[in-house]
């Protein structure tokens, strides 16, 4: 029922691919590779955000339409992006309005996917009932065959596509994706009627707002030691409201619980929602502030996943790419991370989940706190693998004279196949791990605010990448020192950064573990 409305979001992977090779082969667009990589950051990673926003606004409407509506309405952006990328593909070269022009395109494209992600798997979770033992269980599931279509994706665009790219033109690389989008986008407006839709309140955002302004305005105010006391609905009085469970109150960030102040018994009359919350309405804040420690572990979890297409890659460059006949290039070993992802979301579906249940007694055979954790974990050793490997490599180096000169060392570099294995398993555990959770940690009203939230670790964790590489660069080639990752990578010693990113990882693992305990505690 939810393949139509997924589909597209599968696609979606390609736009990123698509205009960094573009740019790359400077087929239209100037032959700058970091013009790319910001677009990509930019563009897919922090469009995100808007989507998050549209459907919380719309307060009238079950909250599963404004999905659809989003998905719906944003879809065609995406194409009409496309259609701009296939004409200019298929047209001559006409210099700097061309660029200009290929430029909003991708923009355009850009946009459209972005608001429509985080409402994608948003609705297709919404369809689960978690009333239901065996939908509840039927849930987790979704998230990770999710994943899976959306990695087998990236891995045909990077494959298949790309090859009728090179072989055939770009305007029919840019057709295929435009066609499977309107052909899904058909099919999932078509299926309207099978879906599930949800009553919504007021606007999330507005609710967050109403209890920072309550906070502020009656900051002087004394708590009561009783939180009972705290303002709280003793009924609810629509189906919007009703779709709303009351949350219980918590003692973290007390602060906020002032917004719930009963001033005087006239407050118990109705009064307006900018002077006095609910103890639901300050829990649903409180919530998000607790996605922040987890938000941190998964901006360093995606700043080591950065290192499959660029140290790693570098580190590639300087080894022995020869097996047989056959020549591989450093960044296509990038297909061994997708090709793994896919093989343990098959293992961890039919495998590990069944007999985890045995043990565990859940419905989803782990917990999301396990589940995360061995992902962080897998991040980690992956950083660890590379390090010892580079440490070899470097040894190598020496061994053969090779140390001052600019040419690769005999090693294979089939050696480095093991971390991107290692980082696909942490992205089946870790990132499916993250989408459900920022899914089911999410008040009823903001899950696609906290979809998005989730989605920006990714990019978070670009910026993360190249901050610390740009520190490192600094601090590393003072007084003319060759710096930790030169032009020559036998001078220096990528297997420091590496080590740095590993500390960086078990940080990130040990305070997700501690405010985790912490959350699961308090719960």
């Amino acid at each position: 029922m939810l393949l139509p409305g997924l589909e597209p979001t599968s696609l979606y992977h390609f736009l990123g691919r698509a205009c960094l090779l573009w740019t790359l082969a400077g087929s239209s667009l100037p032959r700058q590779p970091s013009q790319a990589s910001i677009f990509e950051c930019l563009g897919l990673r922090l469009l995100p955000g808007p989507g998050s926003c549209l459907p919380g606004s719309i307060q009238t409407r079950p909250i599963a339409y404004a999905y659809w509506g989003t998905i719906v309405a944003f879809l065609p952006v995406y194409i009409a992006g496309m259609m701009i990328l296939i004409i200019l593909a298929s047209t001559p070269h006409n210099g700097n309005p061309h660029h200009t022009v290929a430029y909003l395109g991708l923009y355009i494209a850009a946009l459209g996917s972005g608001i429509v992600k985080p409402c994608t798997f948003t609705f297709g979770a919404d369809q689960f009932d978690i009333n239901d033992t065996s939908e509840r269980a039927n849930k987790g599931s979704f998230f990770n065959w999710y994943y899976f279509v959306v990695r087998t994706s990236s891995l045909l665009s990077g494959t298949v596509v790309v090859w009728l790219e090179d072989n055939v033109g770009w305007g029919i690389g840019f057709a295929i994706p435009t066609v499977l989008v309107l052909s899904s986008l058909a099919g999932f407006v078509v299926a309207t009627r099978l879906y599930r839709f949800r009553k919504m309140g007021v606007s999330p955002f507005t609710s967050l707002f109403q209890v920072m302004v309550a906070t502020v305005r009656i900051w002087h105010l004394q708590l009561p030691d009783d939180s009972s006391l705290l303002y709280e609905l003793t009924s609810l009085t629509s189906e919007a409201d009703a779709s709303h469970k009351i949350i219980k109150h918590t003692d973290q960030f007390r602060f906020f619980d002032k917004a719930a102040i009963l001033e005087t018994q006239s407050d118990m009359l109705p009064v307006s929602s900018w002077r006095l919350c609910t103890v639901t309405q300050v829990e649903e804040l409180k919530m998000l502030l607790r996605m922040f420690s987890v938000w941190v572990s998964f901006a360093i979890f995606f700043a080591v996943s950065e290192q499959m297409s660029s140290t790693l890659v570098e580190q590639g460059m300087f080894m022995d790419n020869r097996v047989g006949t056959f020549a591989i290039p450093p960044a296509s070993l990038s297909t061994v991370g997708v090709l793994s992802v896919l093989l343990w979301v098959l293992i961890y579906e039919t495998v590990l989940v069944p007999l985890a249940r045995h043990v565990t007694g859940m419905d989803k055979g782990f917990s999301q706190r396990q589940r995360i954790g061995i992902g962080l974990a897998l991040s980690m050793l992956t950083m660890v693998y590379s390090a010892l490997l580079e440490m070899k490599r470097l040894a190598i180096a020496e061994a053969n004279g090779l140390t001052n000169q600019n040419v690769p060392v005999p090693m294979s570099i089939i050696w480095q196949v093991p971390a991107y294995f290692l980082q696909g398993a942490a992205d089946a555990f870790g990132a499916i791990g993250k989408i459900e959770y920022f899914y089911d940690h999410a008040p009823e009203s903001m899950k696609s605010l906290c979809a998005a939230f989730g989605q920006l670790t990714i990019a978070s964790g670009s910026y993360l990448s190249a901050l610390v590489l740009g520190a490192v660069a600094v601090a590393t080639t003072r007084g003319g020192a060759p710096g930790w990752i030169p032009d020559n990578l036998n001078k220096g010693h990528l297997d420091y950064f590496f080590w740095m990113m590993a500390t960086l990882s078990l940080l990130s693992l040990v305070q997700f573990l501690y405010f985790s305990a912490r959350h699961k505690q308090m719960n």
